[in-house]
């Protein structure tokens, strides 16, 4: 497969991305599903593509107004660490699982976002 497609697939993932969706939940199908790649290995370059995007996201949130920066580090520590242990498991976990439990994770993120918005809607009527 041509370096422009994965280029493309990457990048229009991370558009969403940039807005504060999570490009992951877009890269990573686009990845699987439509290019082939295995699942460790799409969310494995998720992880690393979410850190030149956050680069560039962040300072132009912050002037914007969108981003709190009081007790920064103690989100950006455990966050790193976390991504670190989670790339390790997701290389040593079983492709299928890990195919499943994303699917999963999908899922409820939808629903998550689903009943918060009704739930929004009730709250403005």
């Amino acid at each position: 497969m041509s370096f422009y497609v994965y280029f493309l697939a990457g990048f229009l993932a991370g558009i969403p991305g940039g807005m504060g969706m999570g490009g992951g939940t877009l890269l990573i199908p686009a990845l699987t599903v439509f290019l082939a790649v295995p699942q460790q290995s799409a969310q494995g370059l998720n992880l690393l593509s979410f850190l030149p995007m956050a680069l560039f996201v962040l300072p132009k949130h912050k002037k914007n107004g969108l981003l709190k920066t009081e007790g920064l580090w103690r989100l950006i520590l455990p966050a790193l660490l976390f991504s670190a242990l989670g790339s390790f498991c997701a290389t040593a976990m079983d492709g299928e699982l890990l195919r499943k439990l994303f699917g999963a994770f999908l899922v409820a993120l939808s629903l998550i976002q689903f009943t918060k918005e009704k739930k929004s809607d009730k709250i403005g009527a």
